[in-house]
């Protein structure tokens, strides 16, 4: 990446973690996120539990022993990773997890055969990400400066020579969508079983403005508006707007 993204992304980070401390209702909704996540972890696997693009690394507070990393170095994050060319060896990880980072990812194909050398078999990866209902089509397409990308097609493989650390920012807030929700690139993941695949309302979550925006309602309705979740969950092509999905590495010898 450029010397400008890099300066961008420190920024971004930096603004996040003003925005963190000063947002408690924020670190309540990361946090049941988080317990979401932490539930389809596979504790009996042995190996090491990872998160990639770590940012904050705010996902200690409830999964303590994970490892953070991110493509640049900081204090708060254990290691620098990039998802195309992991240092880890084969068969380390039990637990790859990606929160809010799969849509940026342009060649999910080259990163998912990366996670699957280093993940121990039946090892899983859990994506954490933009739902693409009628809500999410509304909210992110107005309201988050990434691109949706509906109609553009994945590229699944990197082309011949990619370099991993000089590929540029990349965002397609619609790729989990396409790639798990949709029967398009099911011929692509082969080598993954989908073992969970939901999508959530977060209706909490899009109220409170996420990082950047303001929040549009009082702390004390945060359990109220809980409530109202479950019901709209119920109705995912209409009011799902987060999504998780996970994965599990199949044998190499099947």
């Amino acid at each position: 990446m450029s010397r400008e993204e890099i300066g961008k992304h420190y920024k971004e980070i930096r603004k996040n973690r003003l925005y963190w401390q000063n947002k408690p209702v924020l670190q309540t909704i990361y946090g049941e996120f988080y317990k979401q996540i932490r539930s389809h972890i596979d504790f009996d696997l042995p190996g090491l539990i990872v998160e990639m693009g770590s940012g904050t690394g705010n996902i200690k507070m409830v999964i303590p022993q994970v490892v953070t990393t991110d493509i640049f170095g900081d204090p708060l994050i254990d290691q620098v990773e990039n998802a195309y060319n992991l240092t880890f060896m084969d068969n380390s990880v039990s637990n790859l997890i990606l929160f809010d980072v799969f849509h940026h990812i342009e060649y999910p194909g080259t990163a998912l055969a990366e996670f699957h050398r280093v993940l121990v078999q039946e090892g899983r990866v859990i994506i954490f990400d933009p739902a693409m209902s009628l809500a999410g089509l509304f909210v992110y397409g107005l309201f988050h400066h990434e691109p949706l990308a509906v109609f553009r097609d994945i590229s699944w493989y990197a082309p011949e020579n990619f370099d991993p650390w000089r590929s540029k920012y990349y965002a397609a807030q619609s790729s989990s969508e396409k790639a798990f929700f949709t029967k398009k690139y099911k011929d692509h993941l082969k080598d993954w079983e989908v073992v969970f695949r939901k999508k959530y309302s977060a209706t909490a979550y899009i109220l409170s403005g996420g990082y950047s925006k303001p929040q549009l309602f009082p702390d004390k309705l945060y359990k109220t508006l809980t409530s109202i979740e479950k019901a709209l969950d119920l109705l995912p092509c209409l009011f799902g707007t987060r999504s998780l999905v996970v994965l599990r590495r199949k044998s190499s010898q099947l």
